[in-house]
This record gives structure tokens, sequence and C-alpha cells, in this order.
């Protein structure tokens, strides 16, 4: 399956927790981004490639140091945010959490690009307007202040790490209510895989369970729980 249909289907059967037993069982037991990180609506699912964005703190919108990126406000923000692609979720790490790193125009122009979400480590404004354009985002929560005199993005399609997870362009960020959680590209193929024949397997437990057959005899006779 490419990209489209595979997303689809994984919105039609699957959940997070059901993606992140499977890589535990494939050896990768820390995929799962800190819990702290929740999409904004219960309701809103993220699901797409990633394009990793790296920030940084800075003091002031000015700075008398010589790098590039001292005057510019903002550093590459708009650069990044401008180069995402459909089906892509920007995904940001670096900045301490003094300042919102996602907000209304933000949501505005990812959705004229064609972006699956956000997943920003850190705080997020400007909530009614993104509830209004209904863009799942991932964040500690909401704080209105700006990022513009204290944070830039410095680089973009680059590894990024969050909570000691490595997300890589290209990475599968799939987020819903119960937490965000990175697949590698690599292991993307076998880990849906294993999803969906895991959730069609507890779906026959579940009946067996509604029928009155015991944990202990259903794990017994379908290994899955």
């Amino acid at each position: 399956m490419d990209d489209a249909e595979l997303f689809a289907a994984v919105r039609r059967e699957l959940f997070v927790a059901a993606v992140g037993d499977v890589l535990d069982r494939m050896g990768l037991q820390h995929q799962f981004v800190g819990p702290e990180l929740r999409v904004i609506e219960p309701h809103m699912v993220i699901l797409g490639r990633a394009m990793p964005v790296l920030e940084a703190d800075f003091c002031g919108v000015s700075n008398t140091g010589l790098g590039p990126l001292g005057k510019k406000p903002f550093g590459l923000m708009f650069e990044a945010l401008d180069d995402l692609k459909p089906g892509e979720v920007y995904i940001c790490a670096g900045a301490s959490p003094r300042y919102a790193l996602w907000g209304g125009l933000m949501t505005t122009r990812a959705l004229a690009c064609g972006a699956a979400g956000a997943v920003v480590h850190g705080y997020h404004r400007d909530t009614h307007e993104i509830l209004r354009l209904d863009f799942p985002i991932a964040s500690f929560g909401s704080y209105a202040q700006d990022q513009g005199v204290r944070g830039k993005v410095i680089d973009w399609r680059v590894p990024i790490e969050m909570d000691g997870v490595r997300i890589n362009p290209g990475d599968i960020v799939y987020g819903d209510r119960d937490g965000v959680l990175i697949v590698p590209s690599d292991a993307a193929a076998e880990a849906f895989a294993g999803a969906f024949e895991k959730v069609r397997a507890e779906n026959t437990v579940l009946e067996a369970l509604q029928a009155g057959m015991s944990t202990v005899d259903a794990f017994k006779t379908f290994g899955v729980m």
C-alpha cells in the first residue's frame, strides 16, 4: 500500500496503542514521546510523515552574535513552514517550555500546504482558531506567550530527539488521545501489518469474553489480551 491507502486503513481500523504494542514486540520499546504531549481535542488523530524541525531559545529578536540567524525574527520558521508537503507532520523539538511553538496563522499555512498535523514539544496558542480549523495538533497545552523574542527555528528536515525518541525525516508520526508514537520508516510495514493482525485477533477475544470466556482461557487460546 502507498501512504494514502495505508493511512486510510489505519484510520478505519487501528489505534495508537495497538501499533505501540507491536513495536514493543519488535524490540522497539521506546517509541512513545512523553505522556504530557497530547492532542488538543480527544477526537483528533495525527497521522503522517515526519518533517522534523529544530528550535532553540534566543534572548530577544536581535542578537549581537556572529551567527546568521541572530537578527532574523523566528529564525527559519517561515521557510520550514512553507516547505511542508502534503501528508507531512510538522514536529518540533529543542525549545524550553517558555513560549508557544504553534499558532493560528501557522495552522492556516499548514492547511494550505496539505499538512497532516503538528506535534510541538511545548505549547500552542490561538486555540479557538485552531479548533475552528479542526487541524490536529499535539502539545503540552495552550499558553499565549509568543516565541518571537524568545525562540527561533534553526534547522528543519534534520533528525531531532524528543523525550529520548529519535525522529528522522520520513518516519511516521501517529497520535491520538492516548499518546504520540513515532514509527521508524524502516519498521513501518512490519509494525502496521502486525497491528492489523493484533486488532483483528482482539476482536475475536472480545467476542469470546462477551460470551463468558475467562481472561486466563482467552489468553491461553488466542495469545492476545
